[in-house]
């Protein structure tokens, strides 16, 4: 594609001879003979500074907010991100237009969510596109993912895959740090769900006003808005959206309402009321979370048209969602195991609250926080960790630069605030194996905040690290 293309596209002239653009990056590491390379000025480095760098690996041009003293076209733009996705857009010839296009965004259930969607749509005879935090997926291919929401270069290059093998529908997980930062900028979305909003991300946000204010960019985007009209943020959410709004609940009036829940340890069924229909789900995700997330799901199908019958038999046939309240085979052991990436105060509350819910004997839970991160959150989640369980084993998360003890005993604050009894153990293999040791007949193990990751960083060192594998290890050896 020539470059004035892309210059047409985005409305701004550009200095310099035409070329013909092969592809788009933002990473001077990653750039090859052809590319537009956009100068993106980022939290730790701008991009500017490697322009240069990126032309002597072949770039052809740039993207850039000043005028650089570099002897190839540029494109002076205001902003380099929205410009820079404006850029993949056109380059990638807008696959964004030729998909139903649906995301959710909250603190919690967006994962959850959208494999929820998926299942739906693929009930009806769809081909999916999803992407999001644990997995990309195109049907049934598996496309590994360094974040919630890719670069907007790399999601429309991903878009552009999914549209050419002929996907019907795109689910996607949109996050915070995605919308502040004009990733997924461009695109329409024919439904924005809102999930939920509880304390996180302030490190990046700073103010929870900032946060609310950053996931609301959502529904600038977005023909309908489907919002969770039960979290105390929901008012605030709505205040002065222009596009139809849709409200999900269960304690208040909505267009989509559960009712009749009974939840189980292997699952919860429920009675979903629709504008379009009523009908019986039964669902293989135990907690009321998964209500919710599931009545997310169906309002996000119902507006794009799904068939009432293709809902109740999509979430039906959805097993489960890998680190969400996930059981662990415990070899016939009388205790019984879930791991769960519950990392937010309101998410560790949840799975704990659920757990009690079905519980025979005590709840044991395992959990820290995450390095690098924000830190208020810490001795909030200690308290909510050692009042919702029986015994609380604090350890170490992904601690990444940050000394571990020095995490753990923040948390550590909060769980003495509620008189549990304790431990601290901060080699996590260590903990999950004390956990296991101790647990007796009919107890339950959480271990809360890592889920589906097979990784703990270590200094900015990703060592492999699974919860599950290390549960099903040690459980192994005593069968």
């Amino acid at each position: 594609m020539l470059l004035s293309r892309i210059a047409e596209e985005l409305c701004v002239p550009f200095f310099g001879n035409d070329v013909e653009i092969c592809s788009i990056e933002y990473n001077s590491k990653r750039v090859e003979a052809g590319a537009l390379f956009g100068c993106i000025v980022g939290l730790v480095s701008d991009g500017h500074n490697f322009a240069k760098q990126a032309v002597d690996k072949g770039a052809v041009a740039l993207i850039c907010e000043r005028p650089l003293n570099i002897d190839v076209p540029q494109l002076i733009v205001s902003d380099a991100r929205s410009a820079l996705a404006e850029a993949a857009a056109c380059f990638y010839e807008h696959p964004e237009r030729s998909m139903h296009m649906l995301a959710v965004t909250g603190t919690n259930g967006k994962t959850s969510t959208t494999y929820m969607v998926k299942s739906i749509a693929e009930a009806a005879g769809k081909k999916v596109g999803l992407i999001g935090t644990i997995v990309n997926l195109i049907g049934d291919e598996r496309i590994d993912t360094a974040r919630t929401t890719p670069e907007s270069a790399d999601l429309f290059a991903l878009l552009r895959h999914m549209a050419n093998e002929g996907c019907d529908l795109v689910i996607m997980e949109v996050s915070s740090h995605a919308l502040v930062q004009d990733r997924v900028h461009g695109i329409m979305f024919d439904a924005g769900l809102f999930t939920n909003l509880t304390q996180d991300h302030l490190d990046y946000h700073k103010t929870f006003e900032n946060y609310l204010n950053a996931k609301k960019l959502l529904f600038r985007q977005s023909k309908v808005a489907i919002i969770n009209i039960d979290d105390p943020m929901a008012e605030s959410m709505k205040q002065g959206l222009t596009i139809p709004i849709l409200s999900m609940g269960i304690q208040n009036s909505a267009d989509y309402r559960a009712s009749g829940i009974d939840i189980t340890t292997s699952g919860v069924t429920f009675h979903l009321h629709t504008p379009h229909g009523d009908g019986r789900i039964n669902l293989h995700i135990s907690g009321l979370f998964s209500v919710y997330n599931a009545m997310g799901a169906a309002a996000l199908m119902d507006c794009c048209g799904y068939a009432l019958k293709d809902i109740i038999a999509g979430l039906g046939q959805l097993s489960g969602v890998a680190g969400r309240l996930q059981s662990v085979n415990t070899f016939a052991h009388s205790i019984a195991v879930y791991v769960d990436y519950a990392h937010t105060p309101d998410a560790l509350e949840n799975v704990l609250t659920t757990v009690h819910g079905f519980a025979k004997a005590r709840v044991i839970v395992v959990f820290g926080c995450g390095g690098d991160r924000d830190k208020a959150k810490r001795p909030i989640m200690g308290e909510i960790g050692g009042r919702h369980s029986d015994y609380a084993i604090i350890t170490s998360d992904n601690p990444r630069t940050e000394d571990p003890m020095t995490i753990i005993s923040e948390v550590e604050a909060g769980v003495k605030r509620t008189g549990t009894p304790y431990v601290v153990i901060e080699n996590r293999a260590e903990a999950i194996g004390h956990a296991l040791q101790v647990a007796k007949e009919n107890d339950i193990i959480v271990i809360a905040g890592k889920g589906h990751e097979n990784y703990q960083e270590i200094n900015g060192v990703k060592h492999h690290f699974d919860d599950k594998e290390v549960v099903e290890e040690l459980l192994s050896k005593h069968r």
